[in-house]
């Protein structure tokens, strides 16, 4: 029962596309992470994902639309959808996710983490 404070938890950290696990609810991971540049197209068959931007903005590429996620926005991503979030300037997000989600979902590569470091 410690409140969290999130630019300390964000100063803690300097890599883009890492996730970092601050919280637990209800079987939710609460993650912090800073975006910068493309990810990956990819999706999540079981898993609905909540993207909330602490500071700056990002793009969320659907295959048919993009929306821009501003500083104290959030976006809910359904499971199933196909998206790429793209951050041009470095952005810092909190996600709020099924523990089971994998952070690059259905897509395998140099950006999937498995195992999420807590601070």
């Amino acid at each position: 029962m410690e409140k969290v404070n999130l630019e300390q938890k964000f100063q803690l950290f300097t890599e883009h596309w890492s996730p970092k696990i601050v919280g637990e609810l209800n079987g939710q991971h609460v993650k912090l992470a800073k975006l910068k540049g493309e990810f990956v197209w990819h999706k999540h068959d079981h898993e609905d994902e909540l993207f909330f931007v602490v500071k700056g903005n990002f793009k969320m590429e659907y295959r048919d639309k993009t929306v821009i996620v501003n500083e104290n926005e959030f976006l809910i991503v359904p499971k199933g959808v196909e998206h790429k979030p793209v951050a041009d300037e470095e952005v810092w997000v909190m996600l709020f996710e099924p523990a089971t989600t994998l952070n690059t979902g259905d897509t395998e590569n140099e950006l999937t983490k498995h195992i999420l470091d807590r601070i």
